[in-house]
């Protein structure tokens, strides 16, 4: 409805008494420049369009229209945004960071080390159930989005410390009812919320001196570019993220510039020394 509303604004402004089948492709083109002039973002603009196809579709469907002017109108292309990643070292150095001499540490030791093991989602986090963990076959069966499931392998680092964590210190926790089967919970026995991780990894962020700006997804995203740089198959991280498409996987085909740097050096005839 927004988007019909800033459609039926530009109609007002240029003066045009045009019912939704008088429209043709160069009104709604029109539109369009007129959107992008108002400094609204390309991701806007592509929403925008979406919802004024959704609006003649609408129309078709219910055989108010016979005819779709939108159906040859374009969408600003979108550029993809390279995700922050962090280096080894760096998930490291926030690792180590992590207060040991509590029960809380160990359970967030066991939580980031499965982080970046999986590449897990944070809601994915923080819903794992004991009962998904095949630890024994170093896999572990995650529920992503639209209730999907996929089995993910898992590091022996995040099993060492998710057995630390639930034979040791998850038992010492009063369980909330409601609450057994969750992986990780927080001292009062519930399980822990999506915020609590965000939270912690901006404090361990602020505690290992790393500048970037990191989330949850941060880790995830390390784990695909490391994956894949590694030299992973594609398809195979794919499986492991979750990812209905390949197309969005492909995002972390971006290499290191520095890499790409020392390599280009290496071998491009132009950039190699004369002896």
């Amino acid at each position: 409805m927004h988007d019909i509303r800033l459609f039926e604004s530009f109609l007002l402004e240029k003066e045009l008494k045009l019912t939704p089948e008088q429209i043709q492709l160069e009104n709604l083109q029109e539109f369009i420049v007129w959107v992008s002039k108002k400094k609204v973002k390309d991701r806007s603009q592509a929403r925008v369009i979406s919802g004024i196809r959704a609006f003649y579709k609408f129309l078709l469907m219910e055989d108010l229209m016979n005819t779709n002017p939108t159906q040859l109108l374009e969408a600003p292309k979108l550029s993809r945004k390279l995700p922050d990643v962090l280096s080894f070292d760096e998930i490291t150095r926030m690792i180590n960071a992590i207060d040991l001499s509590t029960p809380e540490g160990a359970r967030n030791k066991a939580m980031l080390e499965t982080l970046y093991s999986c590449g897990l989602r944070v809601s994915e986090l923080v819903n794992l159930k004991i009962s998904t963990l095949f630890l024994d076959l170093e896999f572990i069966k995650v529920i992503g989005k639209g209730d999907k499931e996929r089995l993910v392998p898992i590091g022996s680092d995040a099993i060492k410390y998710i057995n630390i964590y639930k034979n040791e210190v998850r038992p010492q926790v009063p369980v909330k009812k409601g609450n057994e089967d969750f992986l990780f919970l927080n001292r009062r026995g519930s399980k822990l919320s999506r915020v609590y991780v965000f939270m912690l990894i901006k404090q361990l962020s602020k505690e290992a001196s790393i500048k970037k700006k990191i989330s949850p997804h941060t880790f995830r995203h390390s784990f695909a570019t490391h994956l894949v740089e590694g030299g992973a198959n594609l398809r195979a991280v794919q499986e492991m993220l979750g990812h209905a498409s390949i197309t969005t996987t492909e995002i972390y085909t971006h290499l290191d510039r520095e890499y790409l740097r020392d390599t280009i050096f290496r071998f491009h005839p132009r950039y190699q020394k004369v002896s």
